[in-house]
């Protein structure tokens, strides 16, 4: 049996909100560490919940990894809200992946 699909939107109820900021952000550090030993790439994740508490996972040193940030002129890439909302519309979600795949020549 999947999953329910939930509606994307902020979560009313106090106690069932602030449930599922910590399994999603624990789900969260748990992909940017996969995503950093599979890659191997460095990764720096900050998190402010709803009263400015700061969490943050770096998959080597924060600070380094801050200061390689500030360095750099121009992203490669860079996804906003709207962006992102973007991908989790049904209909556009295939359209979303294919311009996020880099161009393989012959196909």
């Amino acid at each position: 049996m999947g999953r329910k699909k939930i509606q994307i939107q902020r979560i009313t109820d106090e106690r069932n909100r602030q449930v599922t900021f910590t399994k999603r952000k624990f789900g969260l550090m748990k992909k940017a560490y996969e995503l950093s030993v599979l890659c191997d790439c460095e990764i720096a994740l900050i998190i402010f919940n709803h009263s400015n508490k700061l969490f943050q996972y770096a998959s080597t040193d924060m600070d380094k990894v801050l200061l390689k940030y500030t360095e750099y002129n121009e992203p490669e890439e860079v996804f906003v809200c709207s962006s992102v909302r973007f991908c989790c519309d049904r209909c556009r979600c295939r359209a979303f992946r294919a311009a996020l795949k880099p161009a393989v020549p012959g196909r």
